[in-house]
């Protein structure tokens, strides 16, 4: 899987090695899914505190096309870490609805045997 990292913010751009290693550990029994991955991590109102970390998770798979996940946090550990579990979640849920679909479409052609 290639990790794609943008960060704008000099604390944020700190966080490059540890975010490549979450996404790939994360992402590692989805790996086959999802071919590249990028993360932006953004501070929405600058030094004046508060919830404004922003993490964007973007997943480009070969079947379902892009996932896209925001998590907006108070530090860029949380933003990162609920983006990725949400990213995770959703990425399980697409491959089940494809598989439970061709499984039902498997299951409708034997019967008409």
């Amino acid at each position: 899987m290639h990790v794609l990292f943008e960060s704008r913010d000099p604390e944020g751009a700190q966080l490059r090695e540890l975010a490549v290693r979450r996404v790939r550990f994360v992402m590692r029994r989805l790996a086959w899914l999802v071919p590249r991955a990028k993360v932006q991590l953004s501070d929405i109102n600058g030094p004046r505190g508060g919830v404004d970390k922003r993490c964007q998770v973007e997943l480009k798979t070969d079947s379902s096309g892009t996932v896209v996940i925001t998590s907006m946090a108070r530090d860029w550990r949380s933003a990162l870490e609920g983006a990725l579990a949400r990213a995770a979640r959703a990425l399980v849920r697409i491959w089940r609805r494809t598989h439970d679909h061709e499984r039902s479409g498997q299951r409708a052609i034997g019967f008409d045997r």
